[in-house]
């Protein structure tokens, strides 16, 4: 939760997400999004020296347990999490361990991850598309159906590319 309860101005609390009781096993773990660091080829060996100290401080367990504190983001490393716990962060801050345990719940096929091309985009479209919902200019159907269109046809659009 970060800086969010200093400048919230308000209450408020955090819960895992809901689920139906009638999936058996229910709850899974959460199928988790989110930037990441990228490293191209064609560099100078010294340069991937320099990527490959570089991440290893990124992934200190110190350095990992301060950004999670202070940002809200899930930590890389285990590690940063146990550190988290023994500093009282989890204590001191209820709820900001509800993410770490939506993430580590039971894995299936379907929530072990994903990889989708034009994720960026496609969470676009949705919020355009909800966002029609909220302002009441499409009925909540109108807007999932548009939703999936849109979606699909930036999928299309990948699949097409990768074939090329």
């Amino acid at each position: 939760m970060g800086r969010i309860t200093e400048t919230a101005g308000f209450a408020f609390g955090v819960a895992p997400l809901p689920y139906y009781d009638e999936f058996r096993g229910a709850p899974f773990n959460t199928a988790v999004g989110g930037d990441g660091l990228w490293v191209m080829a064609g560099r100078k060996s010294l340069d991937y020296r320099g990527v490959a100290k570089f991440f290893s401080f990124l992934l200190k367990p110190e350095v990992q347990a301060e950004w999670h504190q202070k940002t809200g983001f899930l930590p890389a490393t285990v590690a940063a999490c146990e550190l988290s716990r023994k500093q009282g962060f989890y204590d001191r801050n209820p709820g900001t361990d509800v993410p770490l345990k939506e993430m580590t719940g039971k894995a299936t096929a379907y929530s072990r991850g994903l990889r989708l091309g034009s994720l960026a985009r496609i969470r676009a479209v949705i919020d355009e598309e909800l966002e029609a919902v909220w302002n009441q200019t499409k009925t909540p159907k109108e807007a999932l159906d548009a939703a999936v269109e849109r979606g699909n046809d930036l999928l299309s659009r990948i699949e097409r590319a990768k074939k090329r």
